[in-house]
């Protein structure tokens, strides 16, 4: 398989999820080349971060193609019963993509730097001088580098997912994947953590992101994909999907969304 600038870095398509009798995702298609920021807008229950989730190979899709690289998730079975066929590639593509969520998963029992070096140890198996200064580099980059020795439950939630975003980068992937990374913070708390994420977008940085913060899309997005019921409603560059809503489904969502 050869790559080429133009191969996406992420790709989902036509892809189908559902819980027992209940469709959640009905045919999507979205993609990422290398420097995207595309967010994923909607109301709860849209689909989104589940689309986040199938994407990681968390949560198994019953139908579709996810390709990363260019390359093909491998299935076995068909429809419920269809899960990857590759654990080894599964493995490899979750370390390509590193999620952050919106409970910040950190390990309590670990001080911070030992939760941001534990996976790049672990799972790939790299020299642990070069995962330390590599983790302490990004605590530096994310602003709590003071924050090494301390436990997770020392810090503030704002600091605790900027460590969470920290880990993530330890990892060195081709993308990060966000799932509403500030919808369990107060508004204060909230600011650092988009700091960080505008950050990681200016460097170029590419990523999928699922949010309720409008001004954060609108600011960081080179693509906003807004989903209604499974499906993608409207999709486009942010200035046009927020400037310039074409649907009335999409238009009623900003309205109440600016009004909230």
């Amino acid at each position: 398989m050869t790559l080429t600038d133009s191969t996406p870095v992420i790709e989902i398509r036509g892809l189908h999820k559902a819980y027992g009798d209940l469709d959640v995702i009905k045919g999507v298609d979205i993609k990422a080349q290398t420097g995207d920021v595309v967010s994923l807008i909607g109301s709860s229950g849209s689909g989104k971060s589940t689309i986040l989730r199938c994407c990681n190979l968390l949560e198994d899709s019953q139908q579709g193609d996810i390709l990363f690289n260019g390359e093909a998730v491998t299935w076995k079975g068909s429809g419920a019963t269809r899960a990857p066929a590759d654990t080894k590639q599964v493995l490899r593509i979750r370390t390509n993509l590193s999620m952050v969520f919106q409970q910040f998963n950190l390990w309590s029992h670990m001080t911070i730097l030992q939760n941001v070096m534990e996976a790049p140890l672990t799972v790939q198996g790299r020299p642990r001088e070069e995962v330390e200064q590599k983790a302490r580099a990004y605590l530096d980059k994310v602003g709590i580098g003071d924050k090494c020795d301390v436990y997770p439950a020392q810090l503030s939630g704002g600091q605790q997912q900027r460590a969470a975003i920290a880990r993530g980068l330890c990892m060195e992937p081709q993308a990060l994947l966000f799932d509403e990374p500030t919808s369990a913070l107060d508004p204060e708390l909230e600011q650092e953590v988009i700091k960080v994420i505008k950050s990681l977008a200016q460097e170029g940085r590419t990523m999928l992101i699922v949010t309720h913060d409008m001004k954060m899309a609108a600011d960081i997005s080179s693509h906003v994909v807004f989903l209604h019921q499974g499906l993608i409603e409207e999709e486009g560059p942010p200035d046009v999907v927020f400037g310039a809503p074409k649907s009335d489904r999409l238009k009623q969502f900003l309205s109440s969304t600016v009004h909230a």
